[in-house]
């Protein structure tokens, strides 16, 4: 039986660094990155997402970006196959696979080998649930995914219709929590997780300014093009954070110094939520604080150990 593939990850908050850093890395130990976000497979969602920009994306290889249109959502049962062939394929070229990303379920289903089920859409059960939508709203959907997988329901926004609706239909079909039923016995990947945080309130703020930079940069804009384009920004993959608000605001349902404000406030509930996957006292996790500086340094010596004794060509560069 062959040895594990070696798996390097970065994982923490929104906005805490992480591309800046599996990019550090990728150069430093001739790396390609996996991404582990499950927005940023979608295409004509760019700067909402925070995806790499070009330059970054010139200055490592990475996979897993811009893969679907946001009219056909990708599953976690979808996800697990392609990022699987991706480690694979990096490793048989002789370069390390780094994975990157700040969902906390795409993380530990690749790293702990769980056997999710490809559900398929059930367009009956779907239907009931959006009905039951527009009457009860999606508190109340997601207090019942709550009774049934306090887990799942934990990670979920109490607002996004489109992940509770589907954490619902995988449980309807499945009869079980998947998150925690189906798991390898034996890790596939020989693996070092890295975490990357930071004092929540400069992450707060870390996260203002970024949003206003988004801002700057067009995030308005990008909203219009999908909008013109008819999505529907608040629903399936524009349910995320900034497309919902913009989606608001273009509706005329609030102002957009409301809608910038909002998703500033719904973004910082997003990294409570994602510190419920990646939480500090894990084991399983390395934690460096990037709260002042990036940890570069920090995480190339942690990496240079997981991998064992340097070869020729590691000896250069930082």
């Amino acid at each position: 039986m062959s040895a594990p593939l070696n798996l390097v990850s970065v994982v923490g908050p929104t906005a805490v660094g992480k591309t800046a850093l599996v990019i550090a890395l990728a150069q430093r130990f001739d790396g390609e990155i996996v991404n582990a976000d499950s927005r940023q497979v979608y295409t004509g969602m760019d700067i909402g997402t925070a995806k790499p920009t070009r330059a970054e994306r010139r200055s490592a290889v990475h996979h897993l970006i811009d893969i679907r249109p946001p009219h056909s959502p990708i599953s976690l049962g979808e996800y697990l196959p392609l990022a699987r062939e991706c480690v694979e394929s990096i490793a048989a070229k002789g370069k390390l696979p780094i994975l990157c990303g700040g969902t906390g379920q795409y993380v530990w289903a690749l790293l702990e080998g769980w056997a999710v089920p490809q559900v398929p859409p059930d367009p009956d059960f779907r239907a009931r649930l959006e009905h039951r939508l527009t009457t009860e709203g999606p508190g109340a959907l997601w207090q019942e995914l709550h009774h049934l997988d306090p887990d799942r329901a934990a990670t979920i926004d109490p607002q996004n219709p489109r992940r509770i609706i589907r954490a619902l239909e995988i449980l309807q079909a499945v009869g079980h929590p998947v998150d925690t039923a189906d798991k390898s016995p034996a890790p596939p990947y020989h693996s070092i997780v890295l975490g990357l945080t930071a004092e929540r309130l400069a992450l707060y703020d870390r996260i203002d300014a970024r949003f206003d930079s988004m801002m700057t940069e067009g995030l308005l804009d990008e909203a219009l093009r999908l909008d013109a384009a008819g999505y529907n920004l608040g629903s399936g993959a524009l349910s995320g954070v900034g497309y919902t608000e913009l989606g608001m605001y273009l509706a005329g349902e609030m102002t957009l110094d409301e809608a910038v404000s909002r998703a500033k406030t719904r973004t910082h509930r997003l990294v409570r939520r994602q510190y419920t996957w990646f939480k500090p006292g894990d084991p399983r996790i390395d934690w460096l604080d990037a709260t002042c500086h990036l940890p570069v340094a920090e995480a190339v010596s942690l990496v240079r150990r997981f991998l064992g004794p340097p070869t020729p060509c590691d000896t250069i560069g930082p």
